[in-house]
């Protein structure tokens, strides 16, 4: 039985629901799309200064994101290479060197070996074969301030990997030249629902009117909270599996869509934000960037949606029904007060887990992991909307098909070797 069915000339694209429960698919995707991908680790204003660090996982293993002494930024293996042990158990912080719990291995921020507990029991050249180090993973670049690791030496460039999702990370770095920065802490929760179902979800504009209908009743009738603007746009694949959904809405955004509820000095602030990226990026440039919202997929699993607030999103699978979910709140350096506390009350309002879409999405996931018990007899998903558009809408399933075919290329294209 094949994963997927892409009959382009009949208009259907179909997958099997066995790769949402399948424990043999799951222990492909941590071998073929995870050990193989550019991952995103981290953001580059989560380490301003010398010292500081993020330990975070990232498709099950532990991982240092940190700033060395020497100001170079690098992905180290939080990994005693002694004995095996978590290094660092502090989620963040600073840091001039990290001493291991277990037999006492101290090592510089830098990742190189500081002291080895007991060093006259070793031999004479221990140290300088560089094995009493942290290990380094093996690819780490950035592109526009986001930090992607991966575990392939023989990756692809990482600007090659992203291809047409470049272009969208542009738009959300350059909102202000003062640059971007993330807010405050991680959200962090589990869902018990496969990954690929949170995939689908992040680039959905087909569910909002009747999963987040609680939501919108909840604008519509809150005081200056629309504009007339209506819900409008596209779907583009952007290649390698990377996709992007942009559309025009009647809520407001920070950058820089005014609503009333923001009263006339919010306006003043608003339009002299928006003059600022017509002078800086040109009036098509800022028409987009302000006006427009994205919800985008980087494949394998990072999302980044910039509506009203700007999330970003990643996510991995602990088994085929379950999945661990890191958010991070994105906003504008220099932003005044009151924009940043409607972006951090939108973030928790809207996206966050206890708001008003993360517990519907849930709810929805989790019902959808539930009716896949009977895949055995109602074997398929249908993600045929939009197929035959010349122009695929915002609300179609262009994004989550170019999602799908990636997957399916890296899952099935060493099969029967």
């Amino acid at each position: 039985m094949p994963h997927i069915i892409d009959d382009k000339e009949a208009g259907r694209f179909k997958v099997a629901r066995a790769t949402f429960t399948s424990q043999e698919v799951f222990e492909q995707e941590r071998d073929k799309i995870f050990q193989n991908c550019w991952l995103y680790l981290g953001h580059e204003s989560e380490l301003n200064e010398s010292g500081e660090f993020v330990s975070r996982t990232v498709a099950g293993q532990n991982l240092l994101f940190v700033k060395g002494r020497d100001g170079v930024i690098r992905a180290l293996f939080n990994v005693c290479p002694h004995r095996g042990a978590t290094v660092c158990r502090e989620k963040k912080g600073k840091a001039k060197s990290f001493q291991c719990m277990y037999h006492g291995w101290v090592f510089k921020n830098t990742g190189e070996i500081a002291h080895l507990s007991g060093e006259q029991a070793y031999a004479d050249n221990f140290k300088e074969e560089g094995n009493c180090n942290l290990r380094h993973v093996p690819r780490f670049d950035s592109y526009a301030g986001f930090y992607f690791v991966s575990f392939n030496e023989d990756i692809e460039p990482l600007p090659d990997y992203l291809a047409g999702a470049k272009e969208y990370l542009d738009i959300v770095a350059n909102q202000s030249t003062a640059g971007m920065e993330i807010i405050g802490g991680t959200q962090e929760y589990s869902i018990a629902a496969n990954w690929k179902l949170l995939v689908e979800n992040s680039v959905d504009g087909y569910h909002a009117e009747s999963t987040h209908a609680t939501y919108l009743d909840y604008l519509m009738n809150t005081n200056g909270s629309l504009t007339a603007t209506r819900l409008a746009g596209k779907g583009y694949d952007l290649g390698n599996g990377h996709a992007v959904i942009e559309y025009s809405a009647p809520w407001g955004r920070p950058v820089a869509q005014w609503i009333p509820m923001w009263g006339e000095d919010g306006k003043k602030e608003i339009d002299g934000v928006y003059a600022e990226l017509v002078e800086r990026l040109g009036e098509e440039k800022a028409k987009q960037m302000a006006g427009l919202n994205r919800n985008m997929i980087i494949f394998p699993n990072l999302v980044i949606n910039d509506i009203m607030a700007i999330t970003v999103r990643t996510f991995y699978p602990t088994a085929p029904d379950e999945m661990m979910v890191n958010g991070f709140a994105l906003g504008v350096k220099d932003e005044s007060d009151w924009r940043r506390e409607y972006r951090l009350s939108n973030f928790l309002e809207f996206i966050g887990p206890g708001g008003f879409a993360t517990p519907d999405d849930v709810e929805a996931l989790e019902n959808c992991q539930r009716g896949f018990q009977s895949a055995a007899n109602v074997p398929w998903n249908d993600i045929s909307k939009g197929i035959t558009a010349k122009t695929p809408s915002f609300d179609d399933e262009l994004q989550m098909r170019a999602f799908w075919r990636e997957w399916n290329r890296r899952i099935t294209e060493s099969e029967g070797e």
